[in-house]
């Protein structure tokens, strides 16, 4: 029962409001509210849209290329300026590059001419001691002595006068006995005392008074075997003193002159002999036509 009355209820009110809609009043309210709908709408566009002013006035720019360059003309020409002065400056550029190369040729020209002149000035220089410094820091003894030197005729006059006087003092002493530090014609020689009279006038530099000095003298050259001259130095180890304990003078065709040792006499010895290969340690040239007076 409770339920029917329910859907009666309900019923009824379904149709009363259905009678209100379709009331003659009810199409003004709804255009009503339609048209507050839209007037709301509309402020809220205006409210929206941006504001002209006329410090943002925009300009409008022309379509065509002549209108733009028209429009332009102070622009036109400066661009147009700025071609010219870069033209001109990579024309001046290439002018003077043309100009420069010739000169910078010239003058490496003359730096690779400079250079090879000093180098051949180098390698003629000749140099004599025990130790001679290459342009690459190394130490090198015999190559520079197989070159042939430039001299003039002075020069070797000169050169060749100063080493026949020493070959004539040494012969001059054959046959006189050994003196332990003999150092003159009067009383006789060891043998680097027989050295030290022979070169002691002839060379710049002064001669030592040992034979163990003689052969570490930095004025003076190795010399290889096959290398030996007339005038050069030839040492032996012997007694076993020092380096170097017994030294002569190499007079050419494998033979020199020595004063030997206490009960000889000075006399000339072949560098074949066994006993002086046996003891044989070197030679040193001290009489160059650098060294001489």
């Amino acid at each position: 029962m409770r339920l029917l009355i329910t859907l009666c209820i309900l019923a009824f009110t379904q149709l009363f409001f259905n009678m209100a809609h379709a009331s003659p009043h009810t199409p003004i309210n709804a255009n009503q509210q339609k048209a507050d709908g839209n007037t709301a709408r509309e402020d809220e566009r205006r409210k929206r849209r941006p504001v002209k002013t006329t410090a943002t006035k925009k300009v409008k720019t022309p379509a065509t290329k002549k209108a733009r360059e028209a429009a332009l003309p102070v622009k036109r020409e400066s661009t147009k300026a700025a071609r010219v002065a870069q033209a001109k400056k990579t024309l001046l550029k290439e002018k003077k590059k043309t100009t420069a190369e010739p000169l910078r040729t010239a003058k490496l020209s003359k730096k690779s001419l400079s250079k090879k002149i000093a180098a051949s000035k180098k390698a003629e220089k000749k140099h004599y001691g025990r130790q001679r410094a290459t342009a690459k820091g190394t130490v090198r003894e015999n190559d520079e002595l197989t070159a042939p030197l430039k001299l003039s005729k002075a020069h070797r006059a000169r050169y060749q006068k100063a080493r026949e006087t020493a070959m004539n003092k040494l012969m001059g002493q054959l046959g006189k006995p050994y003196q332990w530090g003999g150092t003159s014609p009067k009383t006789g020689f060891d043998c680097s005392g027989l050295v030290w009279y022979a070169y002691k006038d002839l060379v710049k530099f002064k001669i030592p008074r040992t034979a163990n000095e003689m052969y570490h003298l930095r004025d003076a050259a190795s010399i290889k075997r096959d290398q030996l001259e007339k005038g050069d130095l030839v040492f032996f180890r012997i007694n076993g003193r020092g380096t170097a304990d017994h030294v002569g003078v190499y007079l050419g065709g494998g033979k020199f002159i020595q004063s030997p040792r206490t009960g000889k006499d000075i006399q000339v010895s072949a560098l074949s002999e066994d006993y002086w290969q046996e003891h044989y340690i070197g030679a040193r040239r001290v009489m160059t036509p650098k060294t001489i007076r």
